[in-house]
């Protein structure tokens, strides 16, 4: 895997200030990385700001690709970036007790997120052991797209 990720952030609003406190949390962690992030979340991402010896410092301030809103395409750009092979990450803390205006793109996400084999998350808890996972940067380790995607693409008609 290589040592700079690209993590999709993506939350429902009933979640999204429990991801803005993971993401402070994680916050030394998640700057040595590339972030993408569903509209208002990644607004609120930029926004934050950390206690330092010097100060306020706000780690994230214009380095998150801010993407759609998730019910105007966010989820589904990401989907895409997913299957282009352009995200190693996904965090994304939905909320399970509300059915959702734009719930099949959520449902695609999730597809997509299991079918290329990319780390995912739905919670903090497992937001956390993905993070801190010594595979995580390690360069011996690399993704393994299943097969069946190729099996797939290369079907004959």
């Amino acid at each position: 895997m290589k040592e700079l990720l690209n993590i999709a952030l993506v939350a429902h609003d009933s979640r999204k200030s429990e991801l803005l406190d993971w993401v402070r949390y994680n916050a030394d962690l998640l700057s040595k990385h590339q972030l993408y992030a569903t509209g208002t979340t990644g607004k609120l991402i930029g926004e934050i700001a950390v206690g330092t010896e010097d100060g306020v410092e706000y780690p994230f301030k214009n380095k998150v690709t801010r993407l759609l809103s998730g019910p105007l395409g966010g989820d589904q750009q990401i989907g895409a970036m997913i299957a282009e092979g352009k995200i190693d990450m996904l965090i994304f803390f939905c909320d399970n007790l509300v059915m959702q205006g734009h719930q099949n793109d959520v449902s695609a996400l999730s597809r997509l997120a299991s079918l290329y084999n990319i780390a995912f998350a739905t919670n903090r808890t497992t937001a956390d052991m993905l993070l801190t996972s010594t595979l995580l940067g390690n360069e011996a380790y690399s993704r393994i797209v299943p097969e069946c995607i190729q099996l797939y693409a290369n079907r004959k008609l």
